[in-house]
């Protein structure tokens, strides 16, 4: 192969890879990005209010790198039956106040399905 071949095999390569990574950083300051998702179009669950506590659960999160992360977290458990959760996220963790016995593994679970690790669960 000769070497002019081999250059320009080696551009259009470069090339490729610059044109994703210049695509995925548009998206990524538009807010649409691979951060967590991004965005602002979210809609915000309201933190509910319940009518008996039987229990509150504080869970340790990592993960979690902006408001974005803490929206995702917040919504994602408030939407959940019996749940009402406030997000510290520079603690990286969430309160949980629960209406009903919900099993720490199911919490967990939730979470980690989001993209980010439950590190603990504490029953305060």
């Amino acid at each position: 192969m000769s070497p002019i071949v081999s250059n320009l095999i080696i551009i259009l390569i470069l090339g490729f890879l610059l044109f994703f990574s210049v695509k995925s950083t548009i998206s990524h300051f538009r807010g649409e990005g691979s951060c967590c998702g991004g965005g602002s179009r979210d809609v915000k669950v309201k933190t509910k209010k319940l009518g008996t506590v039987v229990s509150t659960k504080v869970i340790k999160i990592d993960g979690m790198h902006c408001e974005h992360c803490y929206a995702r977290v917040h919504n994602t458990l408030n939407s959940m039956d019996g749940v009402s959760a406030k997000i510290r996220g520079k603690k990286g963790e969430a309160v949980i106040r629960l209406e009903k016995e919900i099993d720490d593994s199911v919490l967990m679970k939730v979470i980690d399905d989001l993209g980010y690790t439950a590190v603990s669960i504490k029953n305060v």
